[in-house]
């Protein structure tokens, strides 16, 4: 018995040693560009490793994933370890023939797979055929053929050429909106980033059909309705409808469904928390039930517990909300507040940022390698980075170390095009006038915005240029820097003329919730000449002037948007103090917004402004510093004609003040889409004159009326039907006003 459970042991060990295959040398043939250490360090094999562990299989598969091989063999023989290879060939040249635009070749460039002194793989060409077709498409050129040509060398090298045919630019010459789509066209529109082509935009890609672009759109488009109350907002569909052989028709089908109100809305916090924590959340609750549904005012109220997380420095805490609809048309919102897993950030890496400086990145972050790791702080740092808009996409991924609880937080941005060329012409019953401008909005890397605008009117010519570092010395408040210099000819209207050039740089930043200050810094110097026909106290003025100023700006901004408001208000306060003067003149300004939303489609709105402007010796106020109404704020006058007169001529005042009110009026004509219709009552008034008080104008004047603006195929068109209720004898009055302009 004994000598058989030897032999058995006997026979286990030898049939081990048997299987074991040891690595005692390895050979590589057939290589020429491809060192053995490469191959080797690729395969994952060393000498004295056993080879019964290993696949041999696999070792072929780890090979073949470098593309650098078109055909291995290995082979196993008295401990040597034999692996024979074909290499592929190499891209000598790259070429792309039938695309002269250098952004579009740079772009195909840095996207393709195969490069210049790559290995050469047909599958791979064959795909960036694809990546190639796709880029094209999103340029505008739908219908461009892309075909590969491969001319072999006998170095065993390849001359790829991309052959393209990119035929004519699709043209989205027109938008449509169908279904229940509740809101207007032209407001949709101005909501999505594709555009109709329109002779005027000819710098503009947006008019050429991009299918990415579209897909883009339908978010823009759900997020648009979502903010407005329509909780069940879907779009149905999408499509690009052929008109002729360049010329596409894009149609978005939209059901909006009814609007929702936000019923109870309740807040559940971890049982250690206290609930006095958390008070301004609960009032936010009190103010939005049976408002209007909106992703916005859900995420305010997540902005107020990112306040709170980070004033009261809860580490381990994240947020979630739940939507039900109860009944109809009502929206039960309940916010989760959930302690989380203690666990620290180990390391931060950040991404895809070729040309951006990193620090502009890490800028945006309030939370470092080595914090507490917080969910409700990443994603508000997430999206800092993205309100930078430098980057196309903004995206992160979180690697867990679970035996040391802590956190890797890999960013991936993809940067976009930051430079923008635009222009502007307008006319109206005022005159006409251009404008140009170029702007960078990160310039250098560096995050910062350079902006060069250059303006002509019938009455002043205008050049400016102006850098602002949103994040001075990597904190919060920005500084900015322009140089301007105008002349303006007001000769005939007003018996003088100008000519200014100034220097200025300012700080901003927010000082509290919604409140903003910016202080600034500047100086000009300014020659005036008055007409032969001018009065004495103003032929006085003419010469030279150096002025130097410091302001400064208060703004509490609670507008739910700032461009078209439908809800909130904004208050404003500048002045302007005399550092050094000829005439030591300060100014004082105060505006007033306030939106409010009445029924469905109609928004009334409160605008209030008042100026003064005033010198602290006792001197005349310089005629170019005086205060003038803004046409906007009293229709039915002329710019400039009112209040005090010299020798014929309006001078415009020391003070100056303006109350209008406005209303939106409810879709009049249905089939109207592209017309808005609004009643205006205005009234202001100009008045205080340093030299004269015999000028003074007392007079109160104010007008009501019927405004309409009209978006034609020639650009936005604004009318106006005004009637003077009260004004002077001496005011120069209009009834009708009409401008026409756009930008591009």
């Amino acid at each position: 018995m004994k000598k058989l459970f030897f032999i058995f042991v006997f026979i286990i060990l030898f049939i081990t040693d048997i299987n074991s295959e040891i690595i005692k040398n390895i050979e590589i043939s057939g290589n020429v560009r491809i060192s053995d250490e490469t191959i080797i360090l690729f395969s994952e094999i060393k000498k004295n490793q056993d080879l019964k562990n290993e696949n041999l299989n696999l070792i072929i598969k780890k090979l073949y994933t470098t593309n650098f091989f078109s055909d291995i063999n290995i082979a196993f023989d008295d401990g040597i370890l034999k692996i024979s290879v074909k290499e592929n060939p190499v891209v000598q040249t790259l070429q792309f023939k039938g695309i002269k635009n250098k952004r579009i070749l740079e772009v195909l460039n840095d996207t393709i797979q195969l490069k210049e002194k790559s290995s050469f793989l047909k599958s791979i060409a064959k795909s960036d055929e694809k990546i190639i077709t796709n880029i094209l498409r999103s340029n505008g050129y739908y219908f461009a053929e892309v075909n590969s040509k491969i001319i072999s060398n006998p170095n065993n090298t390849v001359d790829l050429i991309y052959d393209v045919v990119l035929g004519e630019r699709a043209l989205i010459t027109k938008i449509k909106f169908i279904g229940d789509k509740k809101i207007k066209d032209r407001k949709l529109r101005s909501i999505i980033i594709s555009e109709e082509a329109k002779f005027w935009k000819f710098i503009s890609r947006r008019k050429y059909l991009d299918i990415n672009r579209i897909e883009f759109d339908e978010k823009l488009l759900t997020n648009y309705y979502k903010n407005s109350g329509y909780f069940n907002i879907s779009v149905e569909s999408s499509s690009a409808q052929i008109i002729d052989e360049s010329n596409f028709e894009l149609v978005f089908n939209i059901n909006a469904g009814e609007k929702y109100y936000f019923n109870n809305l309740k807040l559940n916090i971890p049982e250690n928390y206290s609930i006095d924590n958390f008070k301004n959340i609960l009032n936010l609750f009190d103010k939005l039930k049976g408002k209007i549904y909106s992703l916005n005012k859900i995420e305010k109220i997540l902005n107020e517990i990112d306040k709170i997380v980070l004033t009261k420095e809860f580490e381990f805490i994240n947020a979630k909300y739940d939507e039900v609809i109860t009944k109809k048309n009502k929206i039960n919102l309940t916010i989760k507040l959930e302690e989380t897993e203690k666990t620290y950030i180990e390391k931060i890496n950040i991404y895809g940022n070729y040309i951006t400086d990193e620090n502009v990145i890490r800028n945006s972050l309030i939370v470092d390698e080595g914090d507490a790791y917080n969910q409700i702080l990443i994603n508000k740092s997430i999206n800092d980075i993205r309100s930078k808009n430098i980057f196309k996409s903004v995206k992160y991924v979180i690697e867990e170390n679970l035996s040391k609880k802590t956190k890797i937080i890999n960013i991936e941005v993809e940067e976009k095009p930051t430079g923008e060329i635009y222009a502007g012409a307008g006319t109206g019953t005022s005159g006409t006038s251009l404008n140009f401008g170029i702007k960078e909005n990160n310039f250098l890397g560096q995050g910062k915005r350079i902006d060069t605008n250059f303006l002509i009117s019938d009455t002043s010519i205008q050049g400016k240029f102006s850098l602002t570092n949103p994040n001075f010395r990597n904190s919060n408040k920005s500084l900015s820097t322009s140089i301007e210099s105008t002349k303006t000819d007001l000769m005939s209207k007003f018996g003088y003329e100008t000519n200014k050039t100034g220097f200025s740089v300012g700080t901003s930043f927010e000082q509290a919730e919604n409140l903003y200050f910016s202080p600034s810094f500047s100086t000009y110097f300014e020659t005036l000449d008055t007409s032969s026909k001018a009065s004495a106290a103003k032929k006085k003025q003419d010469g030279s002037y150096l002025d130097l100023k410091f302001s400064y700006g208060l703004t509490l901004n609670k507008l739910n948007q700032n461009f078209q408001p439908s809800e909130g208000s904004r208050n404003h306060f500048s002045q302007d103090l005399p550092i050094f003067s000829d005439d030591w003149s300060f100014a004082n300004t105060y505006t007033f917004s306030k939106y409010l939303r009445l029924g469905k489609d109609s928004i009334f709105s409160i605008n209030f402004l008042a100026k003064t402007v005033n010198s602290l010796t006792g001197e005349d106020v310089r005629v170019s510093k005086r205060i003038f109404i803004p046409s906007r704020r009293l229709r039915g006058f002329e710019y400039g004609k009112i209040g005090p007169i010299d020798s014929g001529d309006h001078i415009g005042g020391n003070y100056a003040s303006s109350l209008s009110f406005n209303s939106t009026l409810p879709q009049l004509f249905p089939t109207l889409q592209n017309i808005d219709f609004s009643l205006f009552f205005d009234t202001a008034n100009v008045w205080g004159v340093d030299y004269n008080s015999s000028l003074d104008s007392s007079k109160i004047r104010s007008s009501t009326g019927l405004s309409i603006d009209w978006f034609t195929p020639i650009g936005p068109l604004s009318f106006s039907f005004a009637k003077p209720i009260t004004k002077a004898s001496s005011d120069s009055t209009e009834t009708f006003r009409f401008d026409i302009g756009t930008s591009f």
